[in-house]
């Protein structure tokens, strides 16, 4: 079973702690400035955040053309690096956990220096914060996609989940998963039991 982070939207308190843990997490090992994940809000049902579940099978990885998302590791990861910017995998995803964000190109081309000032591509302007990241524009900058990756460089797992202040967040894998499903196993078995000693009272034994 592949690995995800899930929330508890009981216990968010729509801090956003997590998704700036997760921008930093990144940074510093060069990756992407972006949040891999985005607190909902809900006038009714409060904040959550959204993250990718690492799908056992995964559209995502059957839509990109050029391989850059693969199973590794018993989750989905995505290799910046080849990622074309082509957004399918955005478009594919059931949950929207996938968003294309700006970035320095990996590998800056010197067509820059020849063709356009790096100072002019500076002064252009860039699409506006209210414009979808399906459809924003960023001169001279690459647009890739972004997804949660487990923070696998991090020995310690995911930032979000070490973060949040409410303990929100918690990783999910067979063992977790095994010992819910005990709970709720347990949970039914006493309801039954309930269950009997009401009839049985009912009918006066």
């Amino acid at each position: 079973m592949n690995r995800f982070v899930i929330a508890e939207p009981r216990k968010c308190i729509g801090c956003n702690t997590c998704m700036a843990a997760c921008i930093d997490a990144h940074k510093d090992v060069g990756l992407v400035g972006h949040a891999r994940l985005i607190v909902v809000r809900d006038s009714k049902s409060g904040t959550a955040p959204v993250l990718c579940r690492h799908c056992e099978d995964a559209p995502c990885v059957k839509v990109c053309p050029v391989n850059a998302i693969t199973h590794t590791d018993n989750s989905v990861l995505l290799n910046e690096s080849l990622c074309i910017g082509c957004k399918l995998c955005g478009l594919a995803c059931p949950f929207g956990a996938i968003t294309p964000a700006a970035s320095e190109p990996v590998d800056k081309p010197e067509c820059y220096g020849n063709y356009v000032p790096e100072s002019m591509l500076n002064q252009l302007p860039a699409s506006p914060a209210s414009v979808s990241p399906f459809l924003a524009w960023n001169a001279g900058r690459k647009m890739i996609a972004v997804k949660c990756d487990l923070c696998y460089f991090s020995s310690s797992g995911p930032a979000c989940i070490k973060s949040c202040p409410t303990d929100a967040l918690f990783l999910v894998c067979n063992d977790t998963l095994n010992d819910t499903v005990k709970i709720k196993q347990e949970a039914v078995a006493l309801s039954a039991e309930l269950v009997d000693i009401n009839i049985a009272k009912l009918k006066g034994e």
